[in-house]
């Protein structure tokens, strides 16, 4: 089947209709946003005929998960991962943010120790203030080379445990390097989270967007199975499938005291289950591979046309992302951007009108996140854009 990747999609004036989009909308009308992790291509054909069907029943209740979703996700599980879990492993979210702001209240005390690896997404940054925890960050090792990349620092991450860590909030694929762990990277890991007695909280939300042709990926809880009794394992279809508006998520957790702590704090603190969401969840589990493996296909030759376009511009350098369509650019010594106290990420804005994400929202100023998931029109003309400026 023939999947279109190609032709825009009006996402800011749709005709006939009044939706405002995040993406679109927050920076202006002459500004060509490549910042949150939001694609623009319509969803799998097979997800939008089952969301037809469900809105033409005309009765939004409150519902129930489906046990053919629960289903699905383990047959997804078995046949992507090589991991099987069982339907009562998972608990369905309205997110995947919530899902982290509920495992610190559930599964420490206050001022204990919320551990996270920097750069990050910035939701990891902010969850132990917000639950009353003490935030602790450890940084990743970057690119020391061209060609290069980013690499976890286990020395640092050893360094920045104390007795009072007890949660570490991971992210494999990285959010937003791109990076897929090494085995030595999550070996080491495994030996820290096992010999300071953490439970980890794994944010695998890109897991299905492996970029090399062959990649596998592996959860950190079916790596490590002696682990498994310590890990919250988040999955979604949001980035994939580009779902992230029905907001719909699921925590996978194989221990049954751990799983009960979680399920305990979420009552009253996040709604029930979005009926379409879920109807969404599994049409694209079921039905939306085909799809996937296009989009793939699609954000492969992005990247390269990305990677191109960097080696032109002076002073600035990427590791080109393994996983995800997001890509980590480091910005702190391009010529263009010196001007004392802007970030590179406000003058690209200003002197571009190409919206990034700032890296100081992920604890590394001087960087920005740029998102590549939208059609080849449109990401040439915002790197046109960028080229007018990072060239000069």
């Amino acid at each position: 089947m023939d999947f279109d990747f190609a032709t825009p999609v009006e996402r800011r004036h749709p005709e006939g209709a009044d939706w405002p989009s995040q993406k679109w909308h927050r920076y202006g009308e002459e500004v060509l946003p490549l910042w949150v992790a939001d694609m623009d291509f319509r969803s799998p054909p097979a997800v939008i005929e089952a969301l037809r069907a469900r809105v033409d029943h005309g009765v939004y209740g409150y519902g129930l998960v489906p046990e053919s979703l629960r289903r699905a996700l383990c047959d997804w599980s078995v046949e992507h991962y090589d991991w099987a879990i069982e339907p009562n492993w998972q608990l369905w979210l309205p997110g995947v943010v919530p899902a982290l702001h509920l495992a610190s209240l559930a599964l420490t005390e206050p001022g204990d120790g919320v551990l996270t690896v920097t750069p990050i997404y910035p939701p990891f940054l902010q969850v132990a203030e917000r639950t009353g925890r003490l935030p602790q960050q450890a940084a990743m090792r970057p690119p020391e080379a061209s060609g290069d990349e980013w690499r976890l620092d286990l020395d640092a991450l050893e360094a920045s445990i104390t007795s009072e860590t007890r949660l570490l909030l991971w992210c494999q694929p990285h959010n937003p390097t791109g990076r897929v762990w090494r085995v030595e990277e999550l070996d080491g890991l495994a030996e820290l989270v096992e010999r300071h007695d953490l439970i980890v909280v794994s944010d695998e939300l890109h897991c299905d967007l492996l970029l090399d042709e062959g990649a596998r990926h592996r959860p950190l809880a079916a790596a490590y199975p002696e682990l498994a009794a310590r890990i919250l394992t988040l999955w979604a279809p949001s980035k994939t499938f580009n779902l992230a508006g029905l907001t719909a998520a699921c925590a996978v957790i194989p221990d049954a005291g751990l799983r009960r702590r979680f399920a305990a704090m979420a009552k009253g603190l996040q709604p029930d289950g979005n009926v379409l969401g879920l109807v969404a969840a599994e049409a694209a589990y079921r039905h939306g591979d085909p799809w996937r493996q296009a989009l793939l296909e699609t954000l492969r030759g992005h990247r390269v046309r990305l990677v191109e376009r960097v080696a032109g511009w002076p002073g600035v350098r990427m590791a080109p992302p393994a996983s995800t369509y997001l890509a980590w650019l480091d910005l702190r010594e391009a010529p263009a951007l010196q001007d004392a106290g802007a970030s590179p990420q406000r003058m690209l804005l200003e002197r571009a009108g190409v919206a990034l994400s700032d890296g100081a929202a992920f604890g590394w100023p001087g960087f920005v996140r740029l998102n590549f998931g939208t059609t080849a029109t449109q990401l040439e003309v915002a790197l046109a854009r960028l080229d007018e400026v990072l060239r000069a």
